[in-house]
């Protein structure tokens, strides 16, 4: 798991630059891959990647990697977190942190996206002719379904957190 939860931090974070660079293998008409903020702003029927300058596609994929930075982070203590119980740590304080940093960085991931959405869109439409300029702000019902989870994985870093205390103190008694 480890490995695998390494390749999609990386993974993720390449796909989204590509897709940038080769729009074509978006959802819409390609293989189906798509990222739901790089997503929005390239399927706009007024925008033609492909006719930005270099400046501007490398700050449409600056801004659209700040979210999945999150969720990389996110993802990364989620990595820690496997590299732990493979290590045993099934009951510490720090795989309660771990547990309790992934949920924070889902949140954090979905504030990114929700802060990133209007400012990708006015940097993707700046040259657009006015009357065809966005500015897109979105909150879905999949962001509403990530702070849940996101909450539930807190509290269940908590009860972690509380069985380790317990856990250590049984330890004491043997």
């Amino acid at each position: 798991m480890t490995v695998f939860t390494l390749l999609l931090i990386v993974g993720m974070l390449l796909l989204n630059a590509i897709l940038w660079f080769y729009p074509g293998l978006g959802a819409d008409d390609g293989l189906g891959i798509a990222f739901a903020l790089s997503e929005v702003m390239i399927s706009l029927y007024t925008i033609t990647i492909e006719m930005f300058p270099w400046w501007q596609t490398l700050g449409a994929i600056l801004l659209s990697c700040i979210p999945l930075l999150a969720l990389a982070s996110g993802l990364n203590h989620l990595r820690r977190l496997f590299q732990g119980y493979a290590r045993g740590e099934y009951f510490s304080s720090t795989a309660a942190m771990h547990l309790g940093k992934v949920g924070r960085d889902v949140v954090l991931w979905v504030g990114a996206s929700f802060v990133c959405t209007p400012r990708l869109s006015a940097w993707v439409t700046m040259f657009a002719p006015p009357g065809e300029r966005f500015l897109t702000i979105s909150f879905t019902t999949a962001d509403f379904v990530a702070l849940f989870l996101a909450a539930c994985i807190s509290v269940i870093a908590r009860v972690l957190l509380l069985v380790s205390v317990i856990d250590s103190k049984n330890s004491t008694f043997v």
